[in-house]
């Protein structure tokens, strides 16, 4: 798991490797991912967009932005959470997504949220440090 926390919004980030949805032979590796934001603040907010950098093991990056998550603009009461479950296709065994939430207090309060950058990689991927 992966977590950070902003402004008293924790984020908190696991992913998963999609095997039967994938086709390593043609180059395709699709991978799930649950976030969870726990708002740990005294203010009601609400997620307004999303913006990721999604980057493979061949260094391409895409970037990814709209409006709330999975066609939701949740509102999180204090001490409250949401949890979604989204998934994210690679062309390479591995990878890495990182970004930000728009987040929104009700007196209309604009502030972004980190979320933690966590790696996409096979199950039995032998990892090396250069």
């Amino acid at each position: 798991m992966y977590r950070a926390v902003t402004r008293n919004i924790q984020i908190t980030v696991e992913a998963y490797y999609l095997a039967e949805e994938s086709t390593p032979e043609d180059e395709q590796f699709f991978w799930a991912y649950t976030v969870s934001i726990e708002n740990l603040s005294s203010d009601t907010i609400q997620l307004r967009s999303r913006h990721w950098h999604i980057i493979d093991a061949n260094g391409n990056t895409q970037e990814v932005n709209g409006a709330g998550v999975v066609g939701e603009e949740p509102v999180i009461e204090p001490g409250g959470s949401f949890q979604y479950t989204s998934g994210c296709p690679l062309n390479t065994p591995s990878g890495i997504m990182t970004g930000n939430y728009r987040m929104q207090t009700e007196k209309g309060e604009s502030f972004a949220v980190k979320i933690p950058a966590f790696s996409l990689d096979l199950p039995d991927m032998v990892k090396t440090v250069h």
